[in-house]
C-alpha cells in the first residue's frame, strides 16, 4: 500500500476512533440514567399496584408514572441507537485494519523471501 494512502487511511480511523470514544461516553451516561428510571419506574409501579385509593393513583401516574415511564422508554430507545451507531462506527475502523493489514501482508511476505 503506499505511504500516503495509509497514512490517509490511518488517520481516518483516529478519527473516527474519536467519534467512537464520545459514543461510549454518551452511551455510559444514557446507561446510568437509564438505570436511575429503571428504579423510579419500577418504584412508582409498585405504588400504583399497591394503592386503592382511585384519585390518589390517578394523581401518582399523573405526576410520576407517566412521566417516568416515557423517560424509561426514550433512554432505552436512545441506547439501541447509540449502540447501532457503535456497531456502524467500529465497522469503519474494522475495515480500515482489515484492508491495511491485507495491503502489508504481501509486501512482509515479498520482503521475508528476498
Amino acid at each position: 500500500m503506499e505511504q500516503h494512502v495509509k497514512k490517509s487511511l490511518d488517520e481516518w480511523k483516529a478519527e473516527i476512533e474519536e467519534i467512537l470514544q464520545e459514543i461510549d461516553a454518551e452511551y455510559e451516561e444514557v446507561k446510568n440514567e437509564l438505570s436511575v428510571y429503571t428504579y423510579k419506574f419500577n418504584i412508582t409501579k409498585q405504588v400504583v399496584q399497591s394503592t386503592v385509593n382511585p384519585d390518589l393513583n390517578r394523581k401518582i401516574r399523573e405526576l410520576y408514572h407517566q412521566p417516568f415511564e416515557e423517560k424509561f422508554n426514550d433512554l432505552k430507545e436512545y441506547i439501541k441507537e447509540l449502540e447501532e451507531k457503535k456497531r456502524v462506527f467500529q465497522m469503519f475502523t474494522d475495515k480500515i485494519d482489515k484492508v491495511t493489514e491485507k495491503e502489508d501482508t504481501p509486501q512482509l511476505a515479498i520482503a521475508q523471501t528476498e
